[in-house]
């Protein structure tokens, strides 16, 4: 299936076009930028602008979620930075699929752009199901394992770089650990180097003793865990650079990987298989997948695990298993149960705090997120559970207010 009624992203365009990703993935998007070159496409992360809604609000009406507003503000407003040879982009939008109306982000930006005069600019759909093909783009074995290897060494990084930062004897180091080990990361990526495997192995260990080498104080801070919807979760622009207001009250924070929730998409598709009776091939593909993940999530975690001062992410069965008293597992629309299961995750390794972030008027969050703050009381009552609203015309000092709530006031 082609882009719905969108231009074609050609072969020839491959060699001539820089292909323009908003910004969903902080500590993954130069990783992610290395494995896309390495298969010869030329990927670049569009930057924060201000007023992101003003562009997009003129093309989309006020019931689109907030991840839309922001996302089709940032491909519209690269239209009018002056930065871009028109006829030489394309857009890149991924997609989950699901219910959730998130999943119509891709044709909002091909409508938009038609609107707008530019339906010359090809919008590519990155997804895992084969729809919306384009015949310059493809997902080759060399480009998935490039894109697999840079998800996961994005997903220690973050999770390394985040348990040293608050405890660092000085400042700086964590960060610039992080730095160094994501520059050689993107070379290795981009020129197909420890990729498989085996070699991905052997740098966990690396960077999980690097990391270990930095000097750190037994401090006490508040230690916060962050949930939520994927976008606002993990994009600074999404959740309006939460990581850092936090480290400016003097907390520390952390946040589940996104091989979770790639395993939780995959995992959500298997149960929807087994309900509409799929055909054994793409069962078998699909479990295929979900082992393939599982295996992923194992490696990185006893590597993590290895380093003694670091704690992995619980594994996908275990945190399963920790959601079932709060939501049932078949609430698979949007973020679903993983919300619940990564907020008791952070709740069993110390979180004092957990916040739970969500855009407004978003029904599949408040499902899925408001709708388990009771059951997580009940059950962790000594953590505080505060979830946080994003919206494009909220104040952003009541959104601070209801953070430093969640968080028992801020530094003290």
């Amino acid at each position: 299936m082609k882009g719905v009624n969108g231009a074609e992203f050609t072969k020839k365009m491959k060699h001539t076009h820089t292909i323009l990703l908003p910004d969903m993935l902080h500590y993954h998007n130069a990783l992610l930028q290395a494995a896309f070159a390495s298969s010869g496409y030329h990927l670049e992360i569009l930057p924060e602008e201000k007023n992101l809604p003003a562009y997009s609000q003129p093309y989309i009406s006020s019931d689109y979620c907030f991840p839309t507003v922001l996302i089709l503000g940032q491909v519209l407003a690269a239209l009018h930075s002056g930065r871009f040879q028109l006829d030489q982009i394309a857009f890149m939008e991924p997609q989950a699929g699901g219910a959730c109306r998130a999943g119509n982000i891709y044709n909002a930006i091909i409508e938009s752009l038609k609107k707008a005069g530019y339906s010359q600019i090809p919008v590519i759909s990155l997804n895992a199901f084969g729809q919306y093909k384009h015949p310059g783009f493809t997902i080759t074995p060399k480009l998935l394992f490039s894109a697999v290897a840079a998800v996961c060494y994005g997903d220690l990084l973050m999770t390394l770089y985040q348990q040293v930062r608050p405890y660092e004897r000085r400042q700086g180091e964590a960060k610039a650990c992080w730095e160094r080990w994501n520059d050689k990361l993107c070379g290795e990526i981009k020129a197909g180097k420890n990729i498989s495997t085996m070699k991905r192995k052997e740098r966990y260990r690396q960077i999980v003793l690097d990391f270990a080498k930095i000097p750190v104080e037994n401090r006490k801070v508040r230690k916060v865990g962050i949930v939520g919807e994927i976008y606002i979760k993990f994009s600074p622009i999404g959740n309006e650079h939460l990581e850092q207001f936090l480290q400016e009250q003097g907390c520390a924070y952390r946040m589940g990987g996104f091989v979770n929730y790639c395993i939780y998409l995959v995992d959500s598709e298997r149960e929807d298989q087994k309900l509409c009776g799929a055909g054994r091939m793409a069962r078998k593909a699909c479990d295929m997948a979900f082992g393939y993940l599982l295996r992923i999530q194992d490696d990185i975690n006893r590597s993590i695990a290895e380093g003694s001062r670091f704690l992995p992410d619980a594994d996908f069965a275990a945190m399963k298993e920790l959601a079932e008293p709060i939501i049932n597992k078949g609430c698979r629309t949007g973020d679903g149960w993983l919300v619940a299961a990564e907020a008791a995750d952070l709740a069993e390794k110390g979180c004092e705090s957990i916040l739970i972030v969500h855009p407004f008027g978003c029904l599949v969050s408040h499902v899925c997120e408001r709708g388990i703050v009771k059951k997580m009381h009940e059950r962790y009552p000594k953590v505080n559970i505060q979830t946080v609203e994003y919206d494009y015309d909220s104040a952003r000092a009541l959104r601070e207010s209801r953070i430093l709530l969640g968080i028992g006031g801020g530094k003290t």
